[in-house]
């Protein structure tokens, strides 16, 4: 069977009806996803301004940063599994209002401890409305129309990612010093409070209904015990914790690298105990029997991966414009414009066409990605000898766009292909806690690389060693997606 054929033959389980509200609800989970995701990149470029505005200290900037990158992480597969017992529509809309209201609060800040508690919170509620998103995917869409979905959900990842230094830079032009800041936050609130009223208008009834009415198509007995396993959740919040802490708080003591191992201690530990729930007949937060599906294990590797790497580009491309060359954040947000038009274009021209070309979508990507890379540099080094400008960046990083509308939305919806419905919600999350790890480690290294290489070169060469690191982890990456490739076409 071919691939294209085996993803079709997945897609209509039971031959049910599509829902006839079903791109409604996806409009309502794509503003939400839009709002929580730009918040991670807005705020990138408010750093300044918040830093002066409440007189807060390197370390308190710092945490605005890691403290939402925390929660966010740490939450999301036990927010997946919640969604997938008792409703995820319910989950989505709460997941919503503490986003909105921790918004609030975030724009009001009196301090920087206000401020920190604030974006806590704000990481909690992305981490609830997140999972629920690529869940509620896999339960609306089948076939050709869950690629397309994953190709708007792709395009929105990508947009709101690049537009997010573009959107803060004006708005703190437009604000000012003080007020501007402010803004990034406060401009959630308005969209929040649209996507609940949407939410409360088209979410199906019930939105919180414990175990009733999420679809099962995979082999889990429905005699377990259908339980929120409260121990795997801690067990894997806590190992989440100890392997990001590390990297979102580098400037402590030596020592806190320790939580390295002892975060994999827990991972083992998480593993062991969800092995003996199923076993005692209960229903375990993530079947680890999706482990064992090629299509989930190497797509989740190979995503994290891609995280690890990309994510780090636009950090540099902003330290580079702003630190290197003297622009203002503005203007560095403004090289990613095209770049975000044309991921948003591509994500959504790749999803609809995933069922035909499969994993070899996502090999095309990864390349063009190392094409992006590649030509980057050569910009970069060539504006230092005076040969070309700066703004030739417009181009080269377009690729990246490219690429990583190329590479998401098809691997989202190669990787859950197989998974049954009622794990979509933590089997999708436990791919965006990957996307979460390998962002925060990806972020720390190469920007610690690069940090490292101005003491014995300039920012063109800084830039370059940065780039060469993140083009190395993508070259892994590809690794996995050809052999992901060449397993399935032993397996047609």
């Amino acid at each position: 069977m071919s691939e294209r054929s085996t993803i079709e033959s997945r897609g209509g389980a039971g031959g049910e009806q599509p829902d006839p509200a079903r791109w409604r609800i996806l409009s309502v989970l794509l503003v939400a996803i839009f709002m929580s995701l730009i918040s991670v990149s807005i705020v990138n470029v408010a750093l300044p301004s918040i830093q002066n505005g409440l007189d807060a200290s390197q370390s308190d900037i710092q945490w605005v940063l890691s403290g939402y990158a925390l929660t966010f992480g740490i939450v999301l597969v036990a927010a997946g599994r919640a969604g997938d017992l008792m409703g995820r529509g319910g989950i989505f809309i709460l997941g919503v209002a503490v986003f909105t209201l921790s918004s609030i609060a975030a724009g009001l800040a009196p301090n920087a401890e206000w401020l920190n508690i604030a974006r806590f919170v704000q990481g909690v509620g992305s981490g609830l409305l997140n999972p629920q998103g690529v869940g509620m995917i896999q339960h609306y869409f089948r076939g050709a129309e869950r690629g397309k979905a994953f190709g708007y959900f792709g395009s929105t990842v990508g947009v709101s990612v690049a537009i997010g230094p573009v959107l803060g830079g004006l708005i703190i032009n437009l604000g000012g010093a003080d007020l501007g800041w402010r803004l990034t936050f406060l401009v959630n609130v308005p969209v929040g409070v649209v996507a609940i009223i949407l939410a409360l208008m088209w979410f199906p009834r019930p939105l919180i209904s414990r175990g009733a009415r999420q679809p099962v198509d995979g082999p889990a007995p429905a005699r377990r015990s259908r339980s929120m396993d409260l121990v795997g959740a801690l067990l894997l919040g806590f190992a989440v914790l100890s392997l990001l802490f590390p990297f979102v708080e580098t400037e402590v003591s030596p020592f806190i690298w320790l939580l390295l191992p002892v975060g994999l201690l827990l991972i083992a530990a998480w593993v062991a105990w969800e092995r003996r729930y199923a076993r005692l007949g209960n229903s375990p937060m993530v079947d680890l029997k999706i482990f064992a599906t090629r299509s989930f294990a190497n797509g989740t590797v190979i995503v994290t991966l891609y995280f690890l790497g990309m994510t780090s580009v636009w950090v540099l491309v902003a330290l580079y414009m702003q630190r290197g060359l003297g622009h203002s954040a503005f203007e560095a947000g403004l090289v990613g414009i095209p770049s975000a038009i044309l991921s948003a274009f591509s994500a959504h021209w790749a999803g609809s066409r995933v069922m035909l070309y499969g994993r070899k979508m996502v090999i095309s990507g990864l390349l063009i990605a190392l094409f992006g890379l590649a030509s980057t540099i050569a910009v970069v080094l060539l504006t230092q000898e005076g040969v070309v400008s700066e703004w030739w960046l417009l181009l080269s990083l377009a690729f990246i766009g490219i690429a990583q509308g190329v590479v998401i939305s098809p691997n989202q919806t190669l990787t859950l292909a197989d998974v049954p419905l009622n794990y979509a919600g933590s089997s999708g999350a436990i791919m965006q806690t990957g996307q979460r790890i390998g962002t925060s480690v990806g972020i720390a290294v190469v920007t610690a690389a690069v940090f490292a290489s101005l003491s014995f070169t300039e920012w063109p060469g800084a830039m370059a060693i940065g780039f060469t690191l993140i083009g190395l982890v993508v070259i892994v990456s590809l690794v996995f997606a050809l052999a992901d490739q060449r397993y399935r076409r032993r397996t047609a």
